[in-house]
């Protein structure tokens, strides 16, 4: 069924045609407060009072040319500006085939210029940029900005993802830099040469890769470490063998999806974990949604619930 859902994730035919039926739709806001950064906004406010962090994010990736590079990376540049007018302090991801990444060096060029303007505007703004990852033929393109943007503006995470057999010595490259780091499963279709299949092979990695980044922190090094996972017993795992190396919870931040475990992440800042909401928009979001139904079974049966037929309400019962 993960493979079934991530090869529907790249179909452009689906892409399409999918997101124009009202079913479909209905069963995206699960997941998403709306299409527009007005909604996202409005959903990070609301978090708030919780005290509850946003990381908000616009849908969409592979830019065709540097016009719609250009007006994805002016879209960011306005949510920075919004952000810092409403004194959210949101953070901002992006990915960086939005900015024009996948076009050849150019295009690498182009992404680069992008998101070093992005990294001002977060700094403006008073936030962070982070850049997401994407599937393994973008990684060490991603790496490679992420280290330029790092080393000139210091505010800049990154995610990684403890799926690809490659994440610890990319790991290990980075801390050098100070890193932000949001460690994730992966939710791309990935050959095993490159990745792990199972999901015991994965959840052992991730809690690996974050041991590692608990273990630098102890040594002294200046990294922010995010664990970008629903499983919450994963990340009681984590916090469990950090504990007993003398670290506190507030150092394992939590990143979950909106709309996903939203007891799980209250239950998890009660215990003392620094906590925010990852809140995704715009249109662009039928391969991002194959890819929520892939990560757990739960979210697809949410899905096929979500296209039956309601029930009607009896008037007066």
């Amino acid at each position: 069924m993960k493979r079934l859902l991530l090869w529907l994730a790249g179909s452009d035919r689906l892409r399409r045609t999918i997101p124009r039926l009202w079913f479909a739709r209905r069963a995206v806001r699960r997941f998403m407060p709306g299409d527009d950064r007005e909604a996202a906004m409005a959903a990070a406010d609301g978090y708030r009072p919780q005290g509850v962090g946003a990381l908000l994010t616009l849908l969409g990736e592979n830019a065709t040319d540097a016009k719609a590079a250009n007006d994805t990376a002016e879209h960011y540049e306005r949510l920075f500006a919004d952000i810092d007018r409403r004194g959210l302090g949101s953070e901002v991801s992006v990915k960086l085939t939005q900015l024009g990444l996948g076009a050849g060096k150019a295009g690498a060029d182009g992404a680069l210029a992008r998101a070093d303007r992005l990294a001002e505007c977060a700094r403006a703004a008073r936030t962070v940029l982070w850049v997401d990852m994407e599937g393994s033929a973008y990684t060490d393109a991603t790496i490679a900005i992420y280290e330029a943007l790092q080393s000139n503006h210091g505010n800049v995470g990154l995610a990684l993802q403890a799926n690809l057999r490659r994440t610890a010595a990319d790991l290990q490259r980075l801390l050098p830099l100070g890193p932000a780091i949001r460690l994730v499963k992966g939710a791309y279709a990935e050959p095993v040469s490159a990745a792990y299949s199972s999901k015991t092979q994965v959840d052992g990695n991730f809690a690996a890769l974050a041991m590692t980044m608990v273990h630098a922190k102890l040594s002294g090094k200046d990294i922010r470490v995010a664990l970008g996972t629903h499983d919450v017993d994963l990340v009681e795992l984590i916090a469990s063998n950090a504990h007993a190396l003398g670290v506190d919870r507030s150092v394992l931040e939590v990143q979950m999806l909106y709309g996903v475990r939203e007891e799980g992440l209250r239950y998890l800042a009660s215990q003392g974990h620094p906590v925010q909401k990852l809140i995704s928009y715009g249109d662009a979001w039928f391969a991002w949604y194959m890819r929520r139904l892939a990560e757990r079974p739960a979210n697809l049966l949410f899905a096929v619930r979500e296209l039956l037929p309601q029930p009607r309400r009896t008037p007066g019962r």
